[in-house]
């Protein structure tokens, strides 16, 4: 067993720390949420963001009127 860890040691620092980031990553956006801040994390206004309408709780989207002929 010991050998084996030795010899996959890379591996195995590599692996625990990309794991580490990808869970730093998840609670950070998850604690964003929770405060309100947008995920798309650009800091300026959104009236200049394609997506603006979407992604900013703040700002309710505007419905979609269907008109049936």
């Amino acid at each position: 067993m010991m050998s084996w860890i030795a010899a996959n040691a890379a591996t195995i620092l590599v692996s625990a720390a990309v794991a580490a980031l990808v869970l730093f990553i998840i609670i950070r956006v998850i604690r964003n949420g929770k405060k309100g801040k947008s995920p798309c994390g650009c800091g300026c206004g959104c009236e200049s963001c394609p997506m603006g309408g979407e992604c900013s709780p703040e700002k309710p989207s505007a419905e979609k009127k269907v008109n049936i002929i």
